[in-house]
């Protein structure tokens, strides 16, 4: 079993610096016009709702005892898997539709 307080330390590093570059990911997403300017702004939405779940599990596996952390833990990591395959899937859309 990991460390609960390392992985804890770990996870909200890595939270802290994805909120980061999803806060950045909004600011492009506010110069988009045309076409994919609503598809984009629905990914982001969608984003930062899966980040807020994240979040509250996060807060969860802190908040936890010994004998849940373990079940706690995998729960977190798969929604953790799903946030970054939501973030892969909302900075895809903008290859090649950057504003200049």
């Amino acid at each position: 079993m990991e460390d609960k307080k390392a992985y804890q330390e770990s996870m909200e590093a890595r939270f802290s610096e994805l909120g980061a570059k999803i806060d950045e990911l909004q600011a492009k997403a506010d110069q988009v016009r045309g076409d994919l300017e609503a598809e984009i702004n629905q990914k982001i939405v969608a984003l930062k709702t899966k980040q807020d779940e994240v979040y509250q599990q996060l807060q969860s596996l802190k908040a936890s005892g010994d004998e849940a952390w373990e079940t706690l833990q995998a729960g977190f990591q798969r929604a953790w898997d799903e946030l970054g395959r939501a973030f892969e899937e909302a900075t895809a859309k903008f290859q090649g539709n950057e504003p200049s």
